[in-house]
């Protein structure tokens, strides 16, 4: 029994407040998307309020594009920087930042009168929100055993993508009964808010609290030892995971499939509205169906990856990217105007599909596996932010690329990124494999 247990705590009562604790941190990171979705839903309208002040409508938009693209950056530099401190004082504070800072900056950017101000309250913003999934993540290290690892991850990746598309199809309505985009972000503001609440009352670091027994780290993949000690030094909690080749080929993964993610993230509604003739609410909601294809992505590619084993991730990562990329490819024939086809929508849908479920991957269950509870949340931090340092380009040099060259343009880059993605998971796949038969051999040798 470990330190900490009770025998007369029975299976029930473990269940209840694991449960309790998947609901808490589901919610909070959902509503942190509202104060993300805000923006890219408010675009268009944005780009109008700043032509009433003389801007174009391109520069406009490439304003708009820095914005997002700073917010990005600063959002890469905390993960890779701040995310770790949750591995010293717990991922619960780390969670309640996020959700915090989420809260107060998107009302810091209603406040705001002029471009200056909107730069840094998003900026900031994003930099508190950057400590946020490492903290879910350490959390979770202490509340459920390896064994759930690809389902729970997957549970609580589509927190964002249910945060994402809820807030989309209902700011979206707002737009339609007439709300300016100021109502949006304060609503957003709202919504953070009461999770805020509800993860400060009730939340937990770790289910040893309430006299449960350890939870279990991956004992093939854990880099560091099983214990939720703090680690001895920044050295001790970094090096193991630099010298590891997989850990490293998953940031990599990471870099590219974030350029993907942020670039629908931020130009769906106004390519829906630019290019295809949508209105602004029409691409407020139709945007939200991507957002609830990945999820069903994420929920099924969790699911198989507790049942495939230690080389099914990689594969299904292989498969879900190359079958972007083909989609990615197709999208660059379609014809810009209003021709009341479903066939862009189903296109940008299947991008989603063949994405999102490997993506949910790297920051959730692949840093689990890397850094059990005793560095999981640096693990989360440093692929997720190596991963948003590629989407910094998902901003400024998306709207550029798409002024000079076009959505097919795009569409092509995008694409390109992609299938280098996939040859990336094909080269993991390889890799594990290696490592799977290296261990059967040594098992088989044991037993010999």
């Amino acid at each position: 029994m470990k330190v900490g247990a009770k025998t007369d705590i029975p299976a029930t009562s473990l269940r209840s407040a694991q449960i309790r604790t998947l609901v808490l941190l589901f919610c909070g990171y959902a509503s942190c998307y509202y104060c993300r979705a805000d923006l890219s839903v408010a675009t268009p309208l944005l780009a109008d309020e700043l032509a009433v002040r003389g801007v174009s409508h391109a520069e406009a938009l490439v304003h708009i594009g820095t914005i997002s693209s700073l917010g990005v950056l600063a959002y890469a530099l905390g993960k890779l920087f701040l995310t770790g401190l949750g591995d010293y004082w717990g991922g619960r504070r780390n969670f309640l930042i996020g959700v915090g800072g989420a809260t107060v900056f998107t009302l810091a950017f209603v406040a705001g009168g002029g471009l200056p101000l909107f730069t840094l309250a998003w900026t900031a913003n994003r930099l508190t929100q950057s400590v946020g999934w490492a903290g879910l993540i350490k959390v979770s290290s202490k509340w459920f055993n390896y064994s759930s690892y690809g389902s729970i991850a997957a549970i609580l990746s589509i927190s964002y993508l249910v945060g994402d598309a809820a807030a989309r199809q209902q700011m979206g309505l707002l737009l339609a009964h007439g709300y300016g985009w100021r109502a949006l972000f304060v609503f957003a503001a709202a919504v953070a808010g009461a999770a805020l609440l509800a993860n400060l009352l009730w939340l937990r670091e770790s289910r040893v609290e309430e006299g449960h027994a350890e939870a279990e780290p991956n004992p093939a993949l854990n880099l560091f030892t099983s214990s939720e000690s703090r680690p001895a030094s920044v050295a001790a909690l970094l090096v193991p995971l630099l010298r590891s080749r997989a850990f490293l080929l998953v940031c990599l993964l990471s870099f590219g499939c974030t350029i993907i993610r942020e670039t629908f993230n931020t130009w769906s509604p106004v390519y829906l509205r630019d290019f295809l003739g949508y209105s602004v609410s029409d691409s407020a909601g139709v945007s939200a169906i991507f957002p609830a294809v990945g999820a069903v992505s994420v929920l099924l590619a969790g699911w198989l990856s507790d049942r495939l084993g230690p080389t099914g991730r990689s594969l299904l990562m292989f498969l879900g990217l190359t079958g972007a990329a083909l989609a990615l490819l197709a999208l660059t024939g379609i014809p810009p105007g209003p021709s009341g086809s479903l066939l862009p929508v189903t296109l940008i849908a299947l991008v989603f599909f063949g994405l999102l479920g490997p993506y949910s991957y790297l920051g959730g269950a692949f840093a689990l596996d890397f850094g059990g509870k005793q560095a999981s949340a640096a693990s989360s931090g440093i692929i997720d932010g190596i991963g948003y340092l590629g989407g910094v380009f998902a901003g400024d040099s998306v709207a550029r690329l798409a002024m000079a060259y076009g959505w097919r343009g795009v569409f092509v880059t995008l694409a390109g990124v992609s299938l280098a993605a996939a040859v990336s998971a094909g080269f993991l796949h390889l890799l594990n494999l290696r490592a799977a038969a290296l261990k059967a051999t040594a098992v088989a040798g044991a037993h010999g």
